[in-house]
């Protein structure tokens, strides 16, 4: 819960740093008086975008940070999926802006992303301000307060996962038809570029091999005068290389008993001897091998210019594309033949998921009929207590097409009294009875989710006398199971039944209206609550009544 809030230099706030406590408590001041500015530094720190126009004017940045206790809430989950480091005791929140424009954001001083700072925030404080009375309207919202009284996260999460998978499959369905269709109008000429690559007998590397052939037969004449030269160079039968070596090993060889020292190269001659008799045997073979064919080198050609004109016709560069794109040509009119049987297959994959889905929407619609007779019973009961005896309440819900969050349509149904129909509670309830319904389903709510900080801004709007007591101590009940609630008043019976009060003031200074909060002691609530009460005039009447409600 909130333990401590520091703000500094935000609009008309120089700087303010407050200690908050458990429990109900209550906030005063009249209009005006900054109220607002604080719930609006609140939102910032809850995510919400900031405005530079939000700086106190004359300051370069803004500072808001608080503090909150997490001891009895389970959130180091969030921190350790997210690396930050995690104090149960004294996590600490804080937003910063600059009169540039810029704005950072910080979780136990790691900086995080405006979204983090929002996810984290959405945990720890609920911020309900008048004009959320507006979301009782919204269907969206009243779904939102079934499922979160029904408990049923887990199994909307499994059944938006099965929806999900069930969407998915029929856009590949539908995909599959379309694809198929477009098919079938073209299968005649799938058909004829098949049979064209088809009948081309391509072979991986084929293309490679024959440019390289066609590469040494364009230059057979050169190739073939070159080997000859080398041939008689080297197996002339007098002036060849290997018949002069011969010659001179054998000189050689003649004098080597009675000259030792011409041994050693005459071994090295007959090295030579054996290694040029190998090469010269070898460029003789390539001499007869070696034949110019015009028509095999027109063949080559030929073969060449047909895979060019393949694969500029097909848009690729190599015959492996072209293989690929054959296999792709008859996949295709493989599934044009097997059409009818994939698409009966798939269909049977969606209908296979849409039964998961339905019965999965119908364990959740369970659940939520069941809240429903729930919050019937229980809302008619604290309306009573709120000053409407005659109030009924129900929750309507109607089958629908099956959709993100299940297969049900919700709406809040409303009777201030029993001579009048139930309709939709925007339709008929007054603004009075618009907050007390508001308030009697976050009474619900908080006590099904654990949020550590509740927030009211004047929940209180067209209530007065009893009915404001009342209310007060719903909020009060809210305040005692492990949780936080302050409630922005103008309401004296509300303010009296505070566990802590503070007052929202502000005063003229040579540098302007700034605004101030403090936490009041016995005397001053007594003061505050008879101005309230009476106005500025403060009579004996209205000191004697304050101390009455609050009870000195």
């Amino acid at each position: 819960m909130l333990q401590q809030l520091y703000i500094k230099n935000f609009t008309l706030i120089d700087e303010l740093d407050i200690e908050l406590h458990p429990g109900f408590s209550v906030i005063t001041g009249e209009t005006g008086a900054g109220k607002s500015i604080i719930l609006g530094a609140i939102g910032l720190l809850l995510g919400q975008r900031a405005d530079s126009k939000s700086i106190k004017q004359g300051a370069d940045r803004c500072v808001i940070e608080a503090h909150f206790d997490l001891s009895r809430y389970d959130l180091k989950p969030f921190f350790d999926e997210n690396d930050i480091e995690y104090d149960d005791h004294d996590t600490i929140i804080r937003r910063e802006l600059t009169a540039a424009g810029k704005s950072r954001a910080f979780i136990n001083d790691t900086p995080v992303a405006l979204t983090m700072l929002k996810e984290l925030g959405d945990q720890l404080m609920d911020v309900h301000s008048q004009h959320q009375n507006l979301l009782l309207n919204k269907q969206d919202f009243q779904l939102n307060v079934v499922d979160i009284l029904a408990n049923d996260s887990k199994e909307l999460e499994e059944y938006q996962q099965c929806f999900a998978n069930y969407q998915q499959k029929t856009k590949e369905l539908n995909q599959l038809r379309e694809e198929i269709e477009r098919n079938k109008q073209n299968a005649d000429f799938l058909q004829f570029q098949y049979d064209e690559l088809e009948a081309a007998q391509l072979v991986e590397g084929e293309q490679e091999e024959l440019e390289q052939q066609s590469e040494t037969m364009s230059h057979a004449e050169d190739i073939k005068t070159a080997l000859y030269e080398a041939d008689n160079a080297l197996n002339g039968d007098e002036s060849g290389v290997v018949s002069q070596v011969k010659s001179a090993y054998n000189a050689l060889n003649g004098i080597s008993k009675v000259m030792p020292k011409t041994a050693e190269l005459t071994e090295r001659l007959d090295s030579c001897r054996i290694e040029l008799k190998d090469i010269a045997d070898e460029v003789s073979q390539l001499l007869e091998r070696t034949d110019f064919n015009p028509a095999e080198l027109d063949n080559i050609n030929n073969r060449l210019d047909r895979l060019y004109e393949l694969e500029k016709k097909y848009h690729v560069e190599t015959v492996e594309e072209l293989i690929q794109q054959r296999d792709d040509l008859k996949l295709k009119l493989s599934h044009i033949e097997n059409s009818d049987e994939a698409v009966s297959e798939m269909e049977k994959e969606v209908a296979k998921l849409r039964s998961l889905c339905a019965q999965r929407a119908e364990t959740i619609s369970t659940m939520r009929r069941a809240t429903a007779d729930n919050m019937r019973s229980q809302l008619a009961q604290r309306l009573e207590q709120l000053g409407m005896p005659h109030a009924r309440f129900d929750v309507s819900i109607t089958k629908t097409e099956l959709g993100k969050n299940g297969q049900d349509s919700i709406s809040f149904l409303f009777s201030a009294n029993t001579s009048t129909p139930l309709q939709p509670v925007s339709q008929v309830a007054s603004g009075g009875e618009i907050a007390r319904v508001m308030l009697s389903l976050k009474a619900m709510i908080s006590g099904a989710v654990k949020l550590p900080t509740i927030i009211f801004d004047e929940i209180d709007t067209g209530v007065s006398g009893k009915i404001a007591e009342k209310m007060a101590q719903i909020m009060q009940e809210m305040g005692r199971t492990e949780r936080q609630v302050i409630s922005i008043t103008h309401l004296p019976q509300i303010a009296a039944l505070g566990s802590h009060h503070y007052r929202v003031s502000k005063e003229e200074t040579k540098n302007g209206t700034v605004s101030h909060m403090t936490e009041l002691n016995n005397e001053e609530r007594i003061t505050e609550i008879a101005q309230m009460l009476s106005g500025s005039d403060i009579s004996d009447a209205a000191i004697q009544n304050a101390k009455e409600l609050l009870k000195i």
